[in-house]
This record gives C-alpha cells, structure tokens and sequence, in this order.
C-alpha cells in the first residue's frame, strides 16, 4: 500500500501561482509514475500532469502546457506541481496519483493509489 497526502492548495489570484506537494509513505521503495488530476464541480476527473519514475519523462494535457511543471524528488518521496499563470478554469480539488508503472500515463486507471485531495480556487 501506498498512502499519498496532498498540500499546498488555496486561494490565489488569476494569474497567479501555487505549489502543490505530494508525500508518499507506505511501499515507497517501487517505482511508480506519478501523476496529478483534477475535478471541478459538476465535471468529470480529469488528467492534468505525470511523471515518470526517474523524471526523465512527463506528460501534460495541453491545457496546462506552458504552465504546470511536475517534478518530483524520490529521496523525499514528494512530488510537486507548480502551477502558473492560474487561470479561473484551473480551479478543482487536485489528487495525486500513484501509478503500478515506471511509466507516466493519462488514465486514471493506470493508478492504483490516489490522496484525498487538495482544493485549488482561483478568483478573477
């Protein structure tokens, strides 16, 4: 088992910018792709951002490109998702994912353990 705790979500301003966090505990010693989705009210789960086990490759749904970097530092088992140039769309609970593979993916049922979540609310 693998049990993930987001942090960092909040109010901010559009245009603005956060830093999620995600920390792993558990059976962290496998190496899972990592990932961020999102679900606004009334909208279905969606894909936002992955990570592969070693960094070396990410995958982002277009709508962050340009925007939302992944990273992640496995001597912490934390990843992280730094979010700019916030728009009001972006607003949704963000859970962090972890995936049975090395290899990032934007199915959620590719990921076998996913955290509570962590609200982001951006205003205009």
């Amino acid at each position: 088992q693998v049990q993930l705790v987001e942090s960092g979500g909040g109010l901010v301003q559009t245009g603005g910018s956060l830093r999620l966090s995600c920390a792993a505990s558990g059976r962290t010693g496998s190496r899972y792709a990592m990932g961020w989705f999102r679900q606004a009210p009334g909208k279905e789960r969606e894909f936002v951002i992955a990570i592969s086990w070693s960094g070396g490759t990410t995958y982002y749904a277009d709508s962050v490109k340009g925007r939302f970097i992944i990273s992640r530092d496995n001597a912490k088992n934390t990843i992280y998702l730094q979010m700019n140039g916030l728009k009001s769309e972006d607003t949704a609970v963000y859970y962090c994912a972890a995936s049975t593979a090395s290899v990032p993916s934007s199915r959620g049922l590719n990921y076998a353990y996913w955290g509570q979540g962590t609200q982001v609310t951006v205003s205009s």
